[in-house]
């Protein structure tokens, strides 16, 4: 199955956690920090206001507390706003 966005909306997946730091100490589960950064899965077509300015593949980071988290065959989605979306991470 797959999720085809509506409207404005983006489909992102968490991008995993860092498991060491930079100094090169080894974080456990409880210590490491929920990444706000993700890679773009899906994007809607947009509206006639909002044109949509991310595209599939893309990694961005997002606001904390946006979006609905959803579950589909075994892998963990977000499913938020393209104005949810803080900026996109350029190599």
């Amino acid at each position: 199955m797959t999720i085809k966005p509506l409207f404005d909306k983006v489909v992102i997946k968490n991008c995993e956690a860092e498991e060491t730091t930079k100094s090169g100490i080894v974080l456990t589960g409880t210590a490491k920090e929920k990444p706000h950064f993700a890679e773009v899965k899906a994007v809607g077509p947009g509206t006639e206001d909002v044109k949509m300015a991310v595209s599939v593949g893309q990694k961005v980071v997002y606001n904390q507390y946006a979006g609905t988290n959803v579950k589909l065959d075994g892998a963990e989605y977000i499913v938020i706003s393209q104005s949810d979306i803080l900026g996109i991470i350029e190599d």
